[in-house]
């Protein structure tokens, strides 16, 4: 993996940082009145995957669930839209109608999601294969569990279609850990369906080596390992120390690292001043 995809990956995941930030602020001071899903210590797996895609020139159909705003961010959303969104005004990216949980973009292929938990499985199972585009289908440790998500795995083995599915593995369904709901793993569940997939930690260079030569040539999932930063709905957080990918990334980076990371953290809090 070239120095280069790891600071285009860094610079994403800083993006989406910053942007996560600045929705903290907001709604702990009750500017953003409505339910919000942050993403913050989860942004290295869309950061990485939408920079593997990049550089493969490829423009998937994307279909995220909640906590999809570094997805949005990751695949070249529209930031002032999203801003704009939050804010409930009508040029948001989804009208002002969509807010945090069902963001929606036609210039980024990304499909808004419904607001039940995994449906957005077979949704996008069913856009795959009736155009054959390649698709990416983000869910949580959770949604996994869903009959309807089972069913969509199975469909997707049987008719290889050029599919990646990335779990984004929190380990809590709101505050219920894994260990408490179930006694299988991702990767053992996707390998009874013959379908390649990977148990991973959210280091950008272990995703790229696992996914690359594949993506899309073969049916996928991938879970990924993350930590939230905040509560699983609103402004609070869960724990004081937990592993920050984004940080471990910034401080291998050097001086490099801190250079984009201010000169972002600035752009960014700009667009909320002036959206």
């Amino acid at each position: 993996m070239k120095k280069n995809f790891t600071l285009t990956v860094f610079e994403k995941a800083s993006v989406c940082r910053h942007f996560e930030n600045e929705v903290f602020k907001r709604v702990s001071n009750r500017e953003i009145n409505f339910p919000v899903y942050l993403s913050a210590g989860q942004e290295y797996a869309p950061a990485t995957i939408a920079g593997i895609v990049e550089r493969k020139k490829i423009k998937p159909l994307i279909f995220g669930q909640h906590r999809g705003h570094s997805i949005y961010l990751s695949f070249g959303g529209n930031i002032v839209k999203l801003i704009k969104e939050l804010k409930g005004k009508k040029d948001g990216c989804t009208y002002g109608m969509g807010g945090s949980l069902s963001i929606h973009s036609n210039e980024i292929n990304m499909f808004g999601h419904d607001g039940f938990m995994g449906s957005n499985a077979c949704i996008g199972t069913g856009a795959c294969f009736s155009s054959k585009k390649p698709t990416i289908i983000f869910i949580g440790d959770a949604a996994l569990e869903e009959d309807y998500v089972l069913a969509s795995l199975s469909w997707v083995s049987k008719k290889k279609l050029p599919i990646l599915f990335v779990v984004d593995d929190n380990n809590y369904a709101v505050l219920t850990k894994k260990d408490d709901r179930r006694d299988w793993k991702a990767k053992e569940l996707a390998k009874a369906f013959k379908i390649t997939s990977f148990d991973l930690k959210d280091d950008p260079k272990k995703i790229y080596n696992n996914i690359n030569k594949y993506l899309f040539k073969k049916p996928m999932l991938i879970n990924i390992h993350t930590n939230r930063i905040f509560w699983h709905a609103g402004a609070g957080k869960d724990k004081e120390k937990i592993f920050d990918r984004y940080l471990q990334q910034k401080k291998l980076l050097g001086k490099r690292g801190e250079i984009i990371d201010k000169k972002i953290g600035k752009k960014i809090k700009l667009l909320w001043e002036k959206s």
